[in-house]
């Protein structure tokens, strides 16, 4: 079976949120395939995160204003819905998350929803040892937030496909 088509944008520090300057965002829009209806469809995701070593999972959406975090990579597998997410703060790119896509998101990318459907739904999980923090683009946050996205170490696994899988590959794991 092939891998997914995976969609890389490199996103550039808007000198308000800095995004990653080595790692670009990931899209795998058709990452799951079909999908049980509803909360089904997120256990399903939850799964194979979960079989991939990514884990603290959640259930939920997207927060509605500008964040990142600058101490965990995250991936958005989404079950059900749609929303236009803006990545890498105001001069970045907006990208249609629709159910059974993936975004893996670096530390240090930026991330706000724009809008989205009334059922619109996401599981979020991190790497080993990887917990998120919340940067909210502040200028007291910038010089210790570079410091730290220097630091996040590359995960072992592509939290879709594991080990070999389009995360690897393009972020040179």
């Amino acid at each position: 079976m092939s891998q997914p088509e995976t969609i890389a944008h490199l996103l550039p520090d808007d000198g308000w949120i800095s995004n990653n300057p080595d790692l670009p965002l990931l899209v795998c829009p058709r990452a799951f395939g079909a999908l049980p209806p509803g909360r089904g469809g997120a256990s399903v995701i939850r799964d194979i995160f979960h079989r991939n070593d990514w884990g603290n999972s959640w259930v939920n959406g997207v927060f509605g204003y500008h964040h990142y975090h600058a101490t965990a990579h995250e991936v958005l597998g989404c079950f059900s819905g749609t929303a236009r997410v803006l990545f890498g703060g105001e001069s970045g790119v907006e990208i249609e998350i629709v159910a059974g896509a993936a975004v893996v998101i670096p530390a240090g990318v930026g991330h706000k929803r724009l809008e989205s459907s009334p059922d619109f739904g996401v599981v979020g999980a991190y790497p080993p040892g990887q917990s998120p923090d919340m940067k909210y683009g502040e200028p007291h946050e910038r010089p210790g937030s570079l410091e730290e996205i220097a630091r996040v170490p590359l995960p072992e696994m592509d939290p879709v496909s594991g080990a070999g899988g389009p995360l690897l590959e393009a972020w040179g794991g």
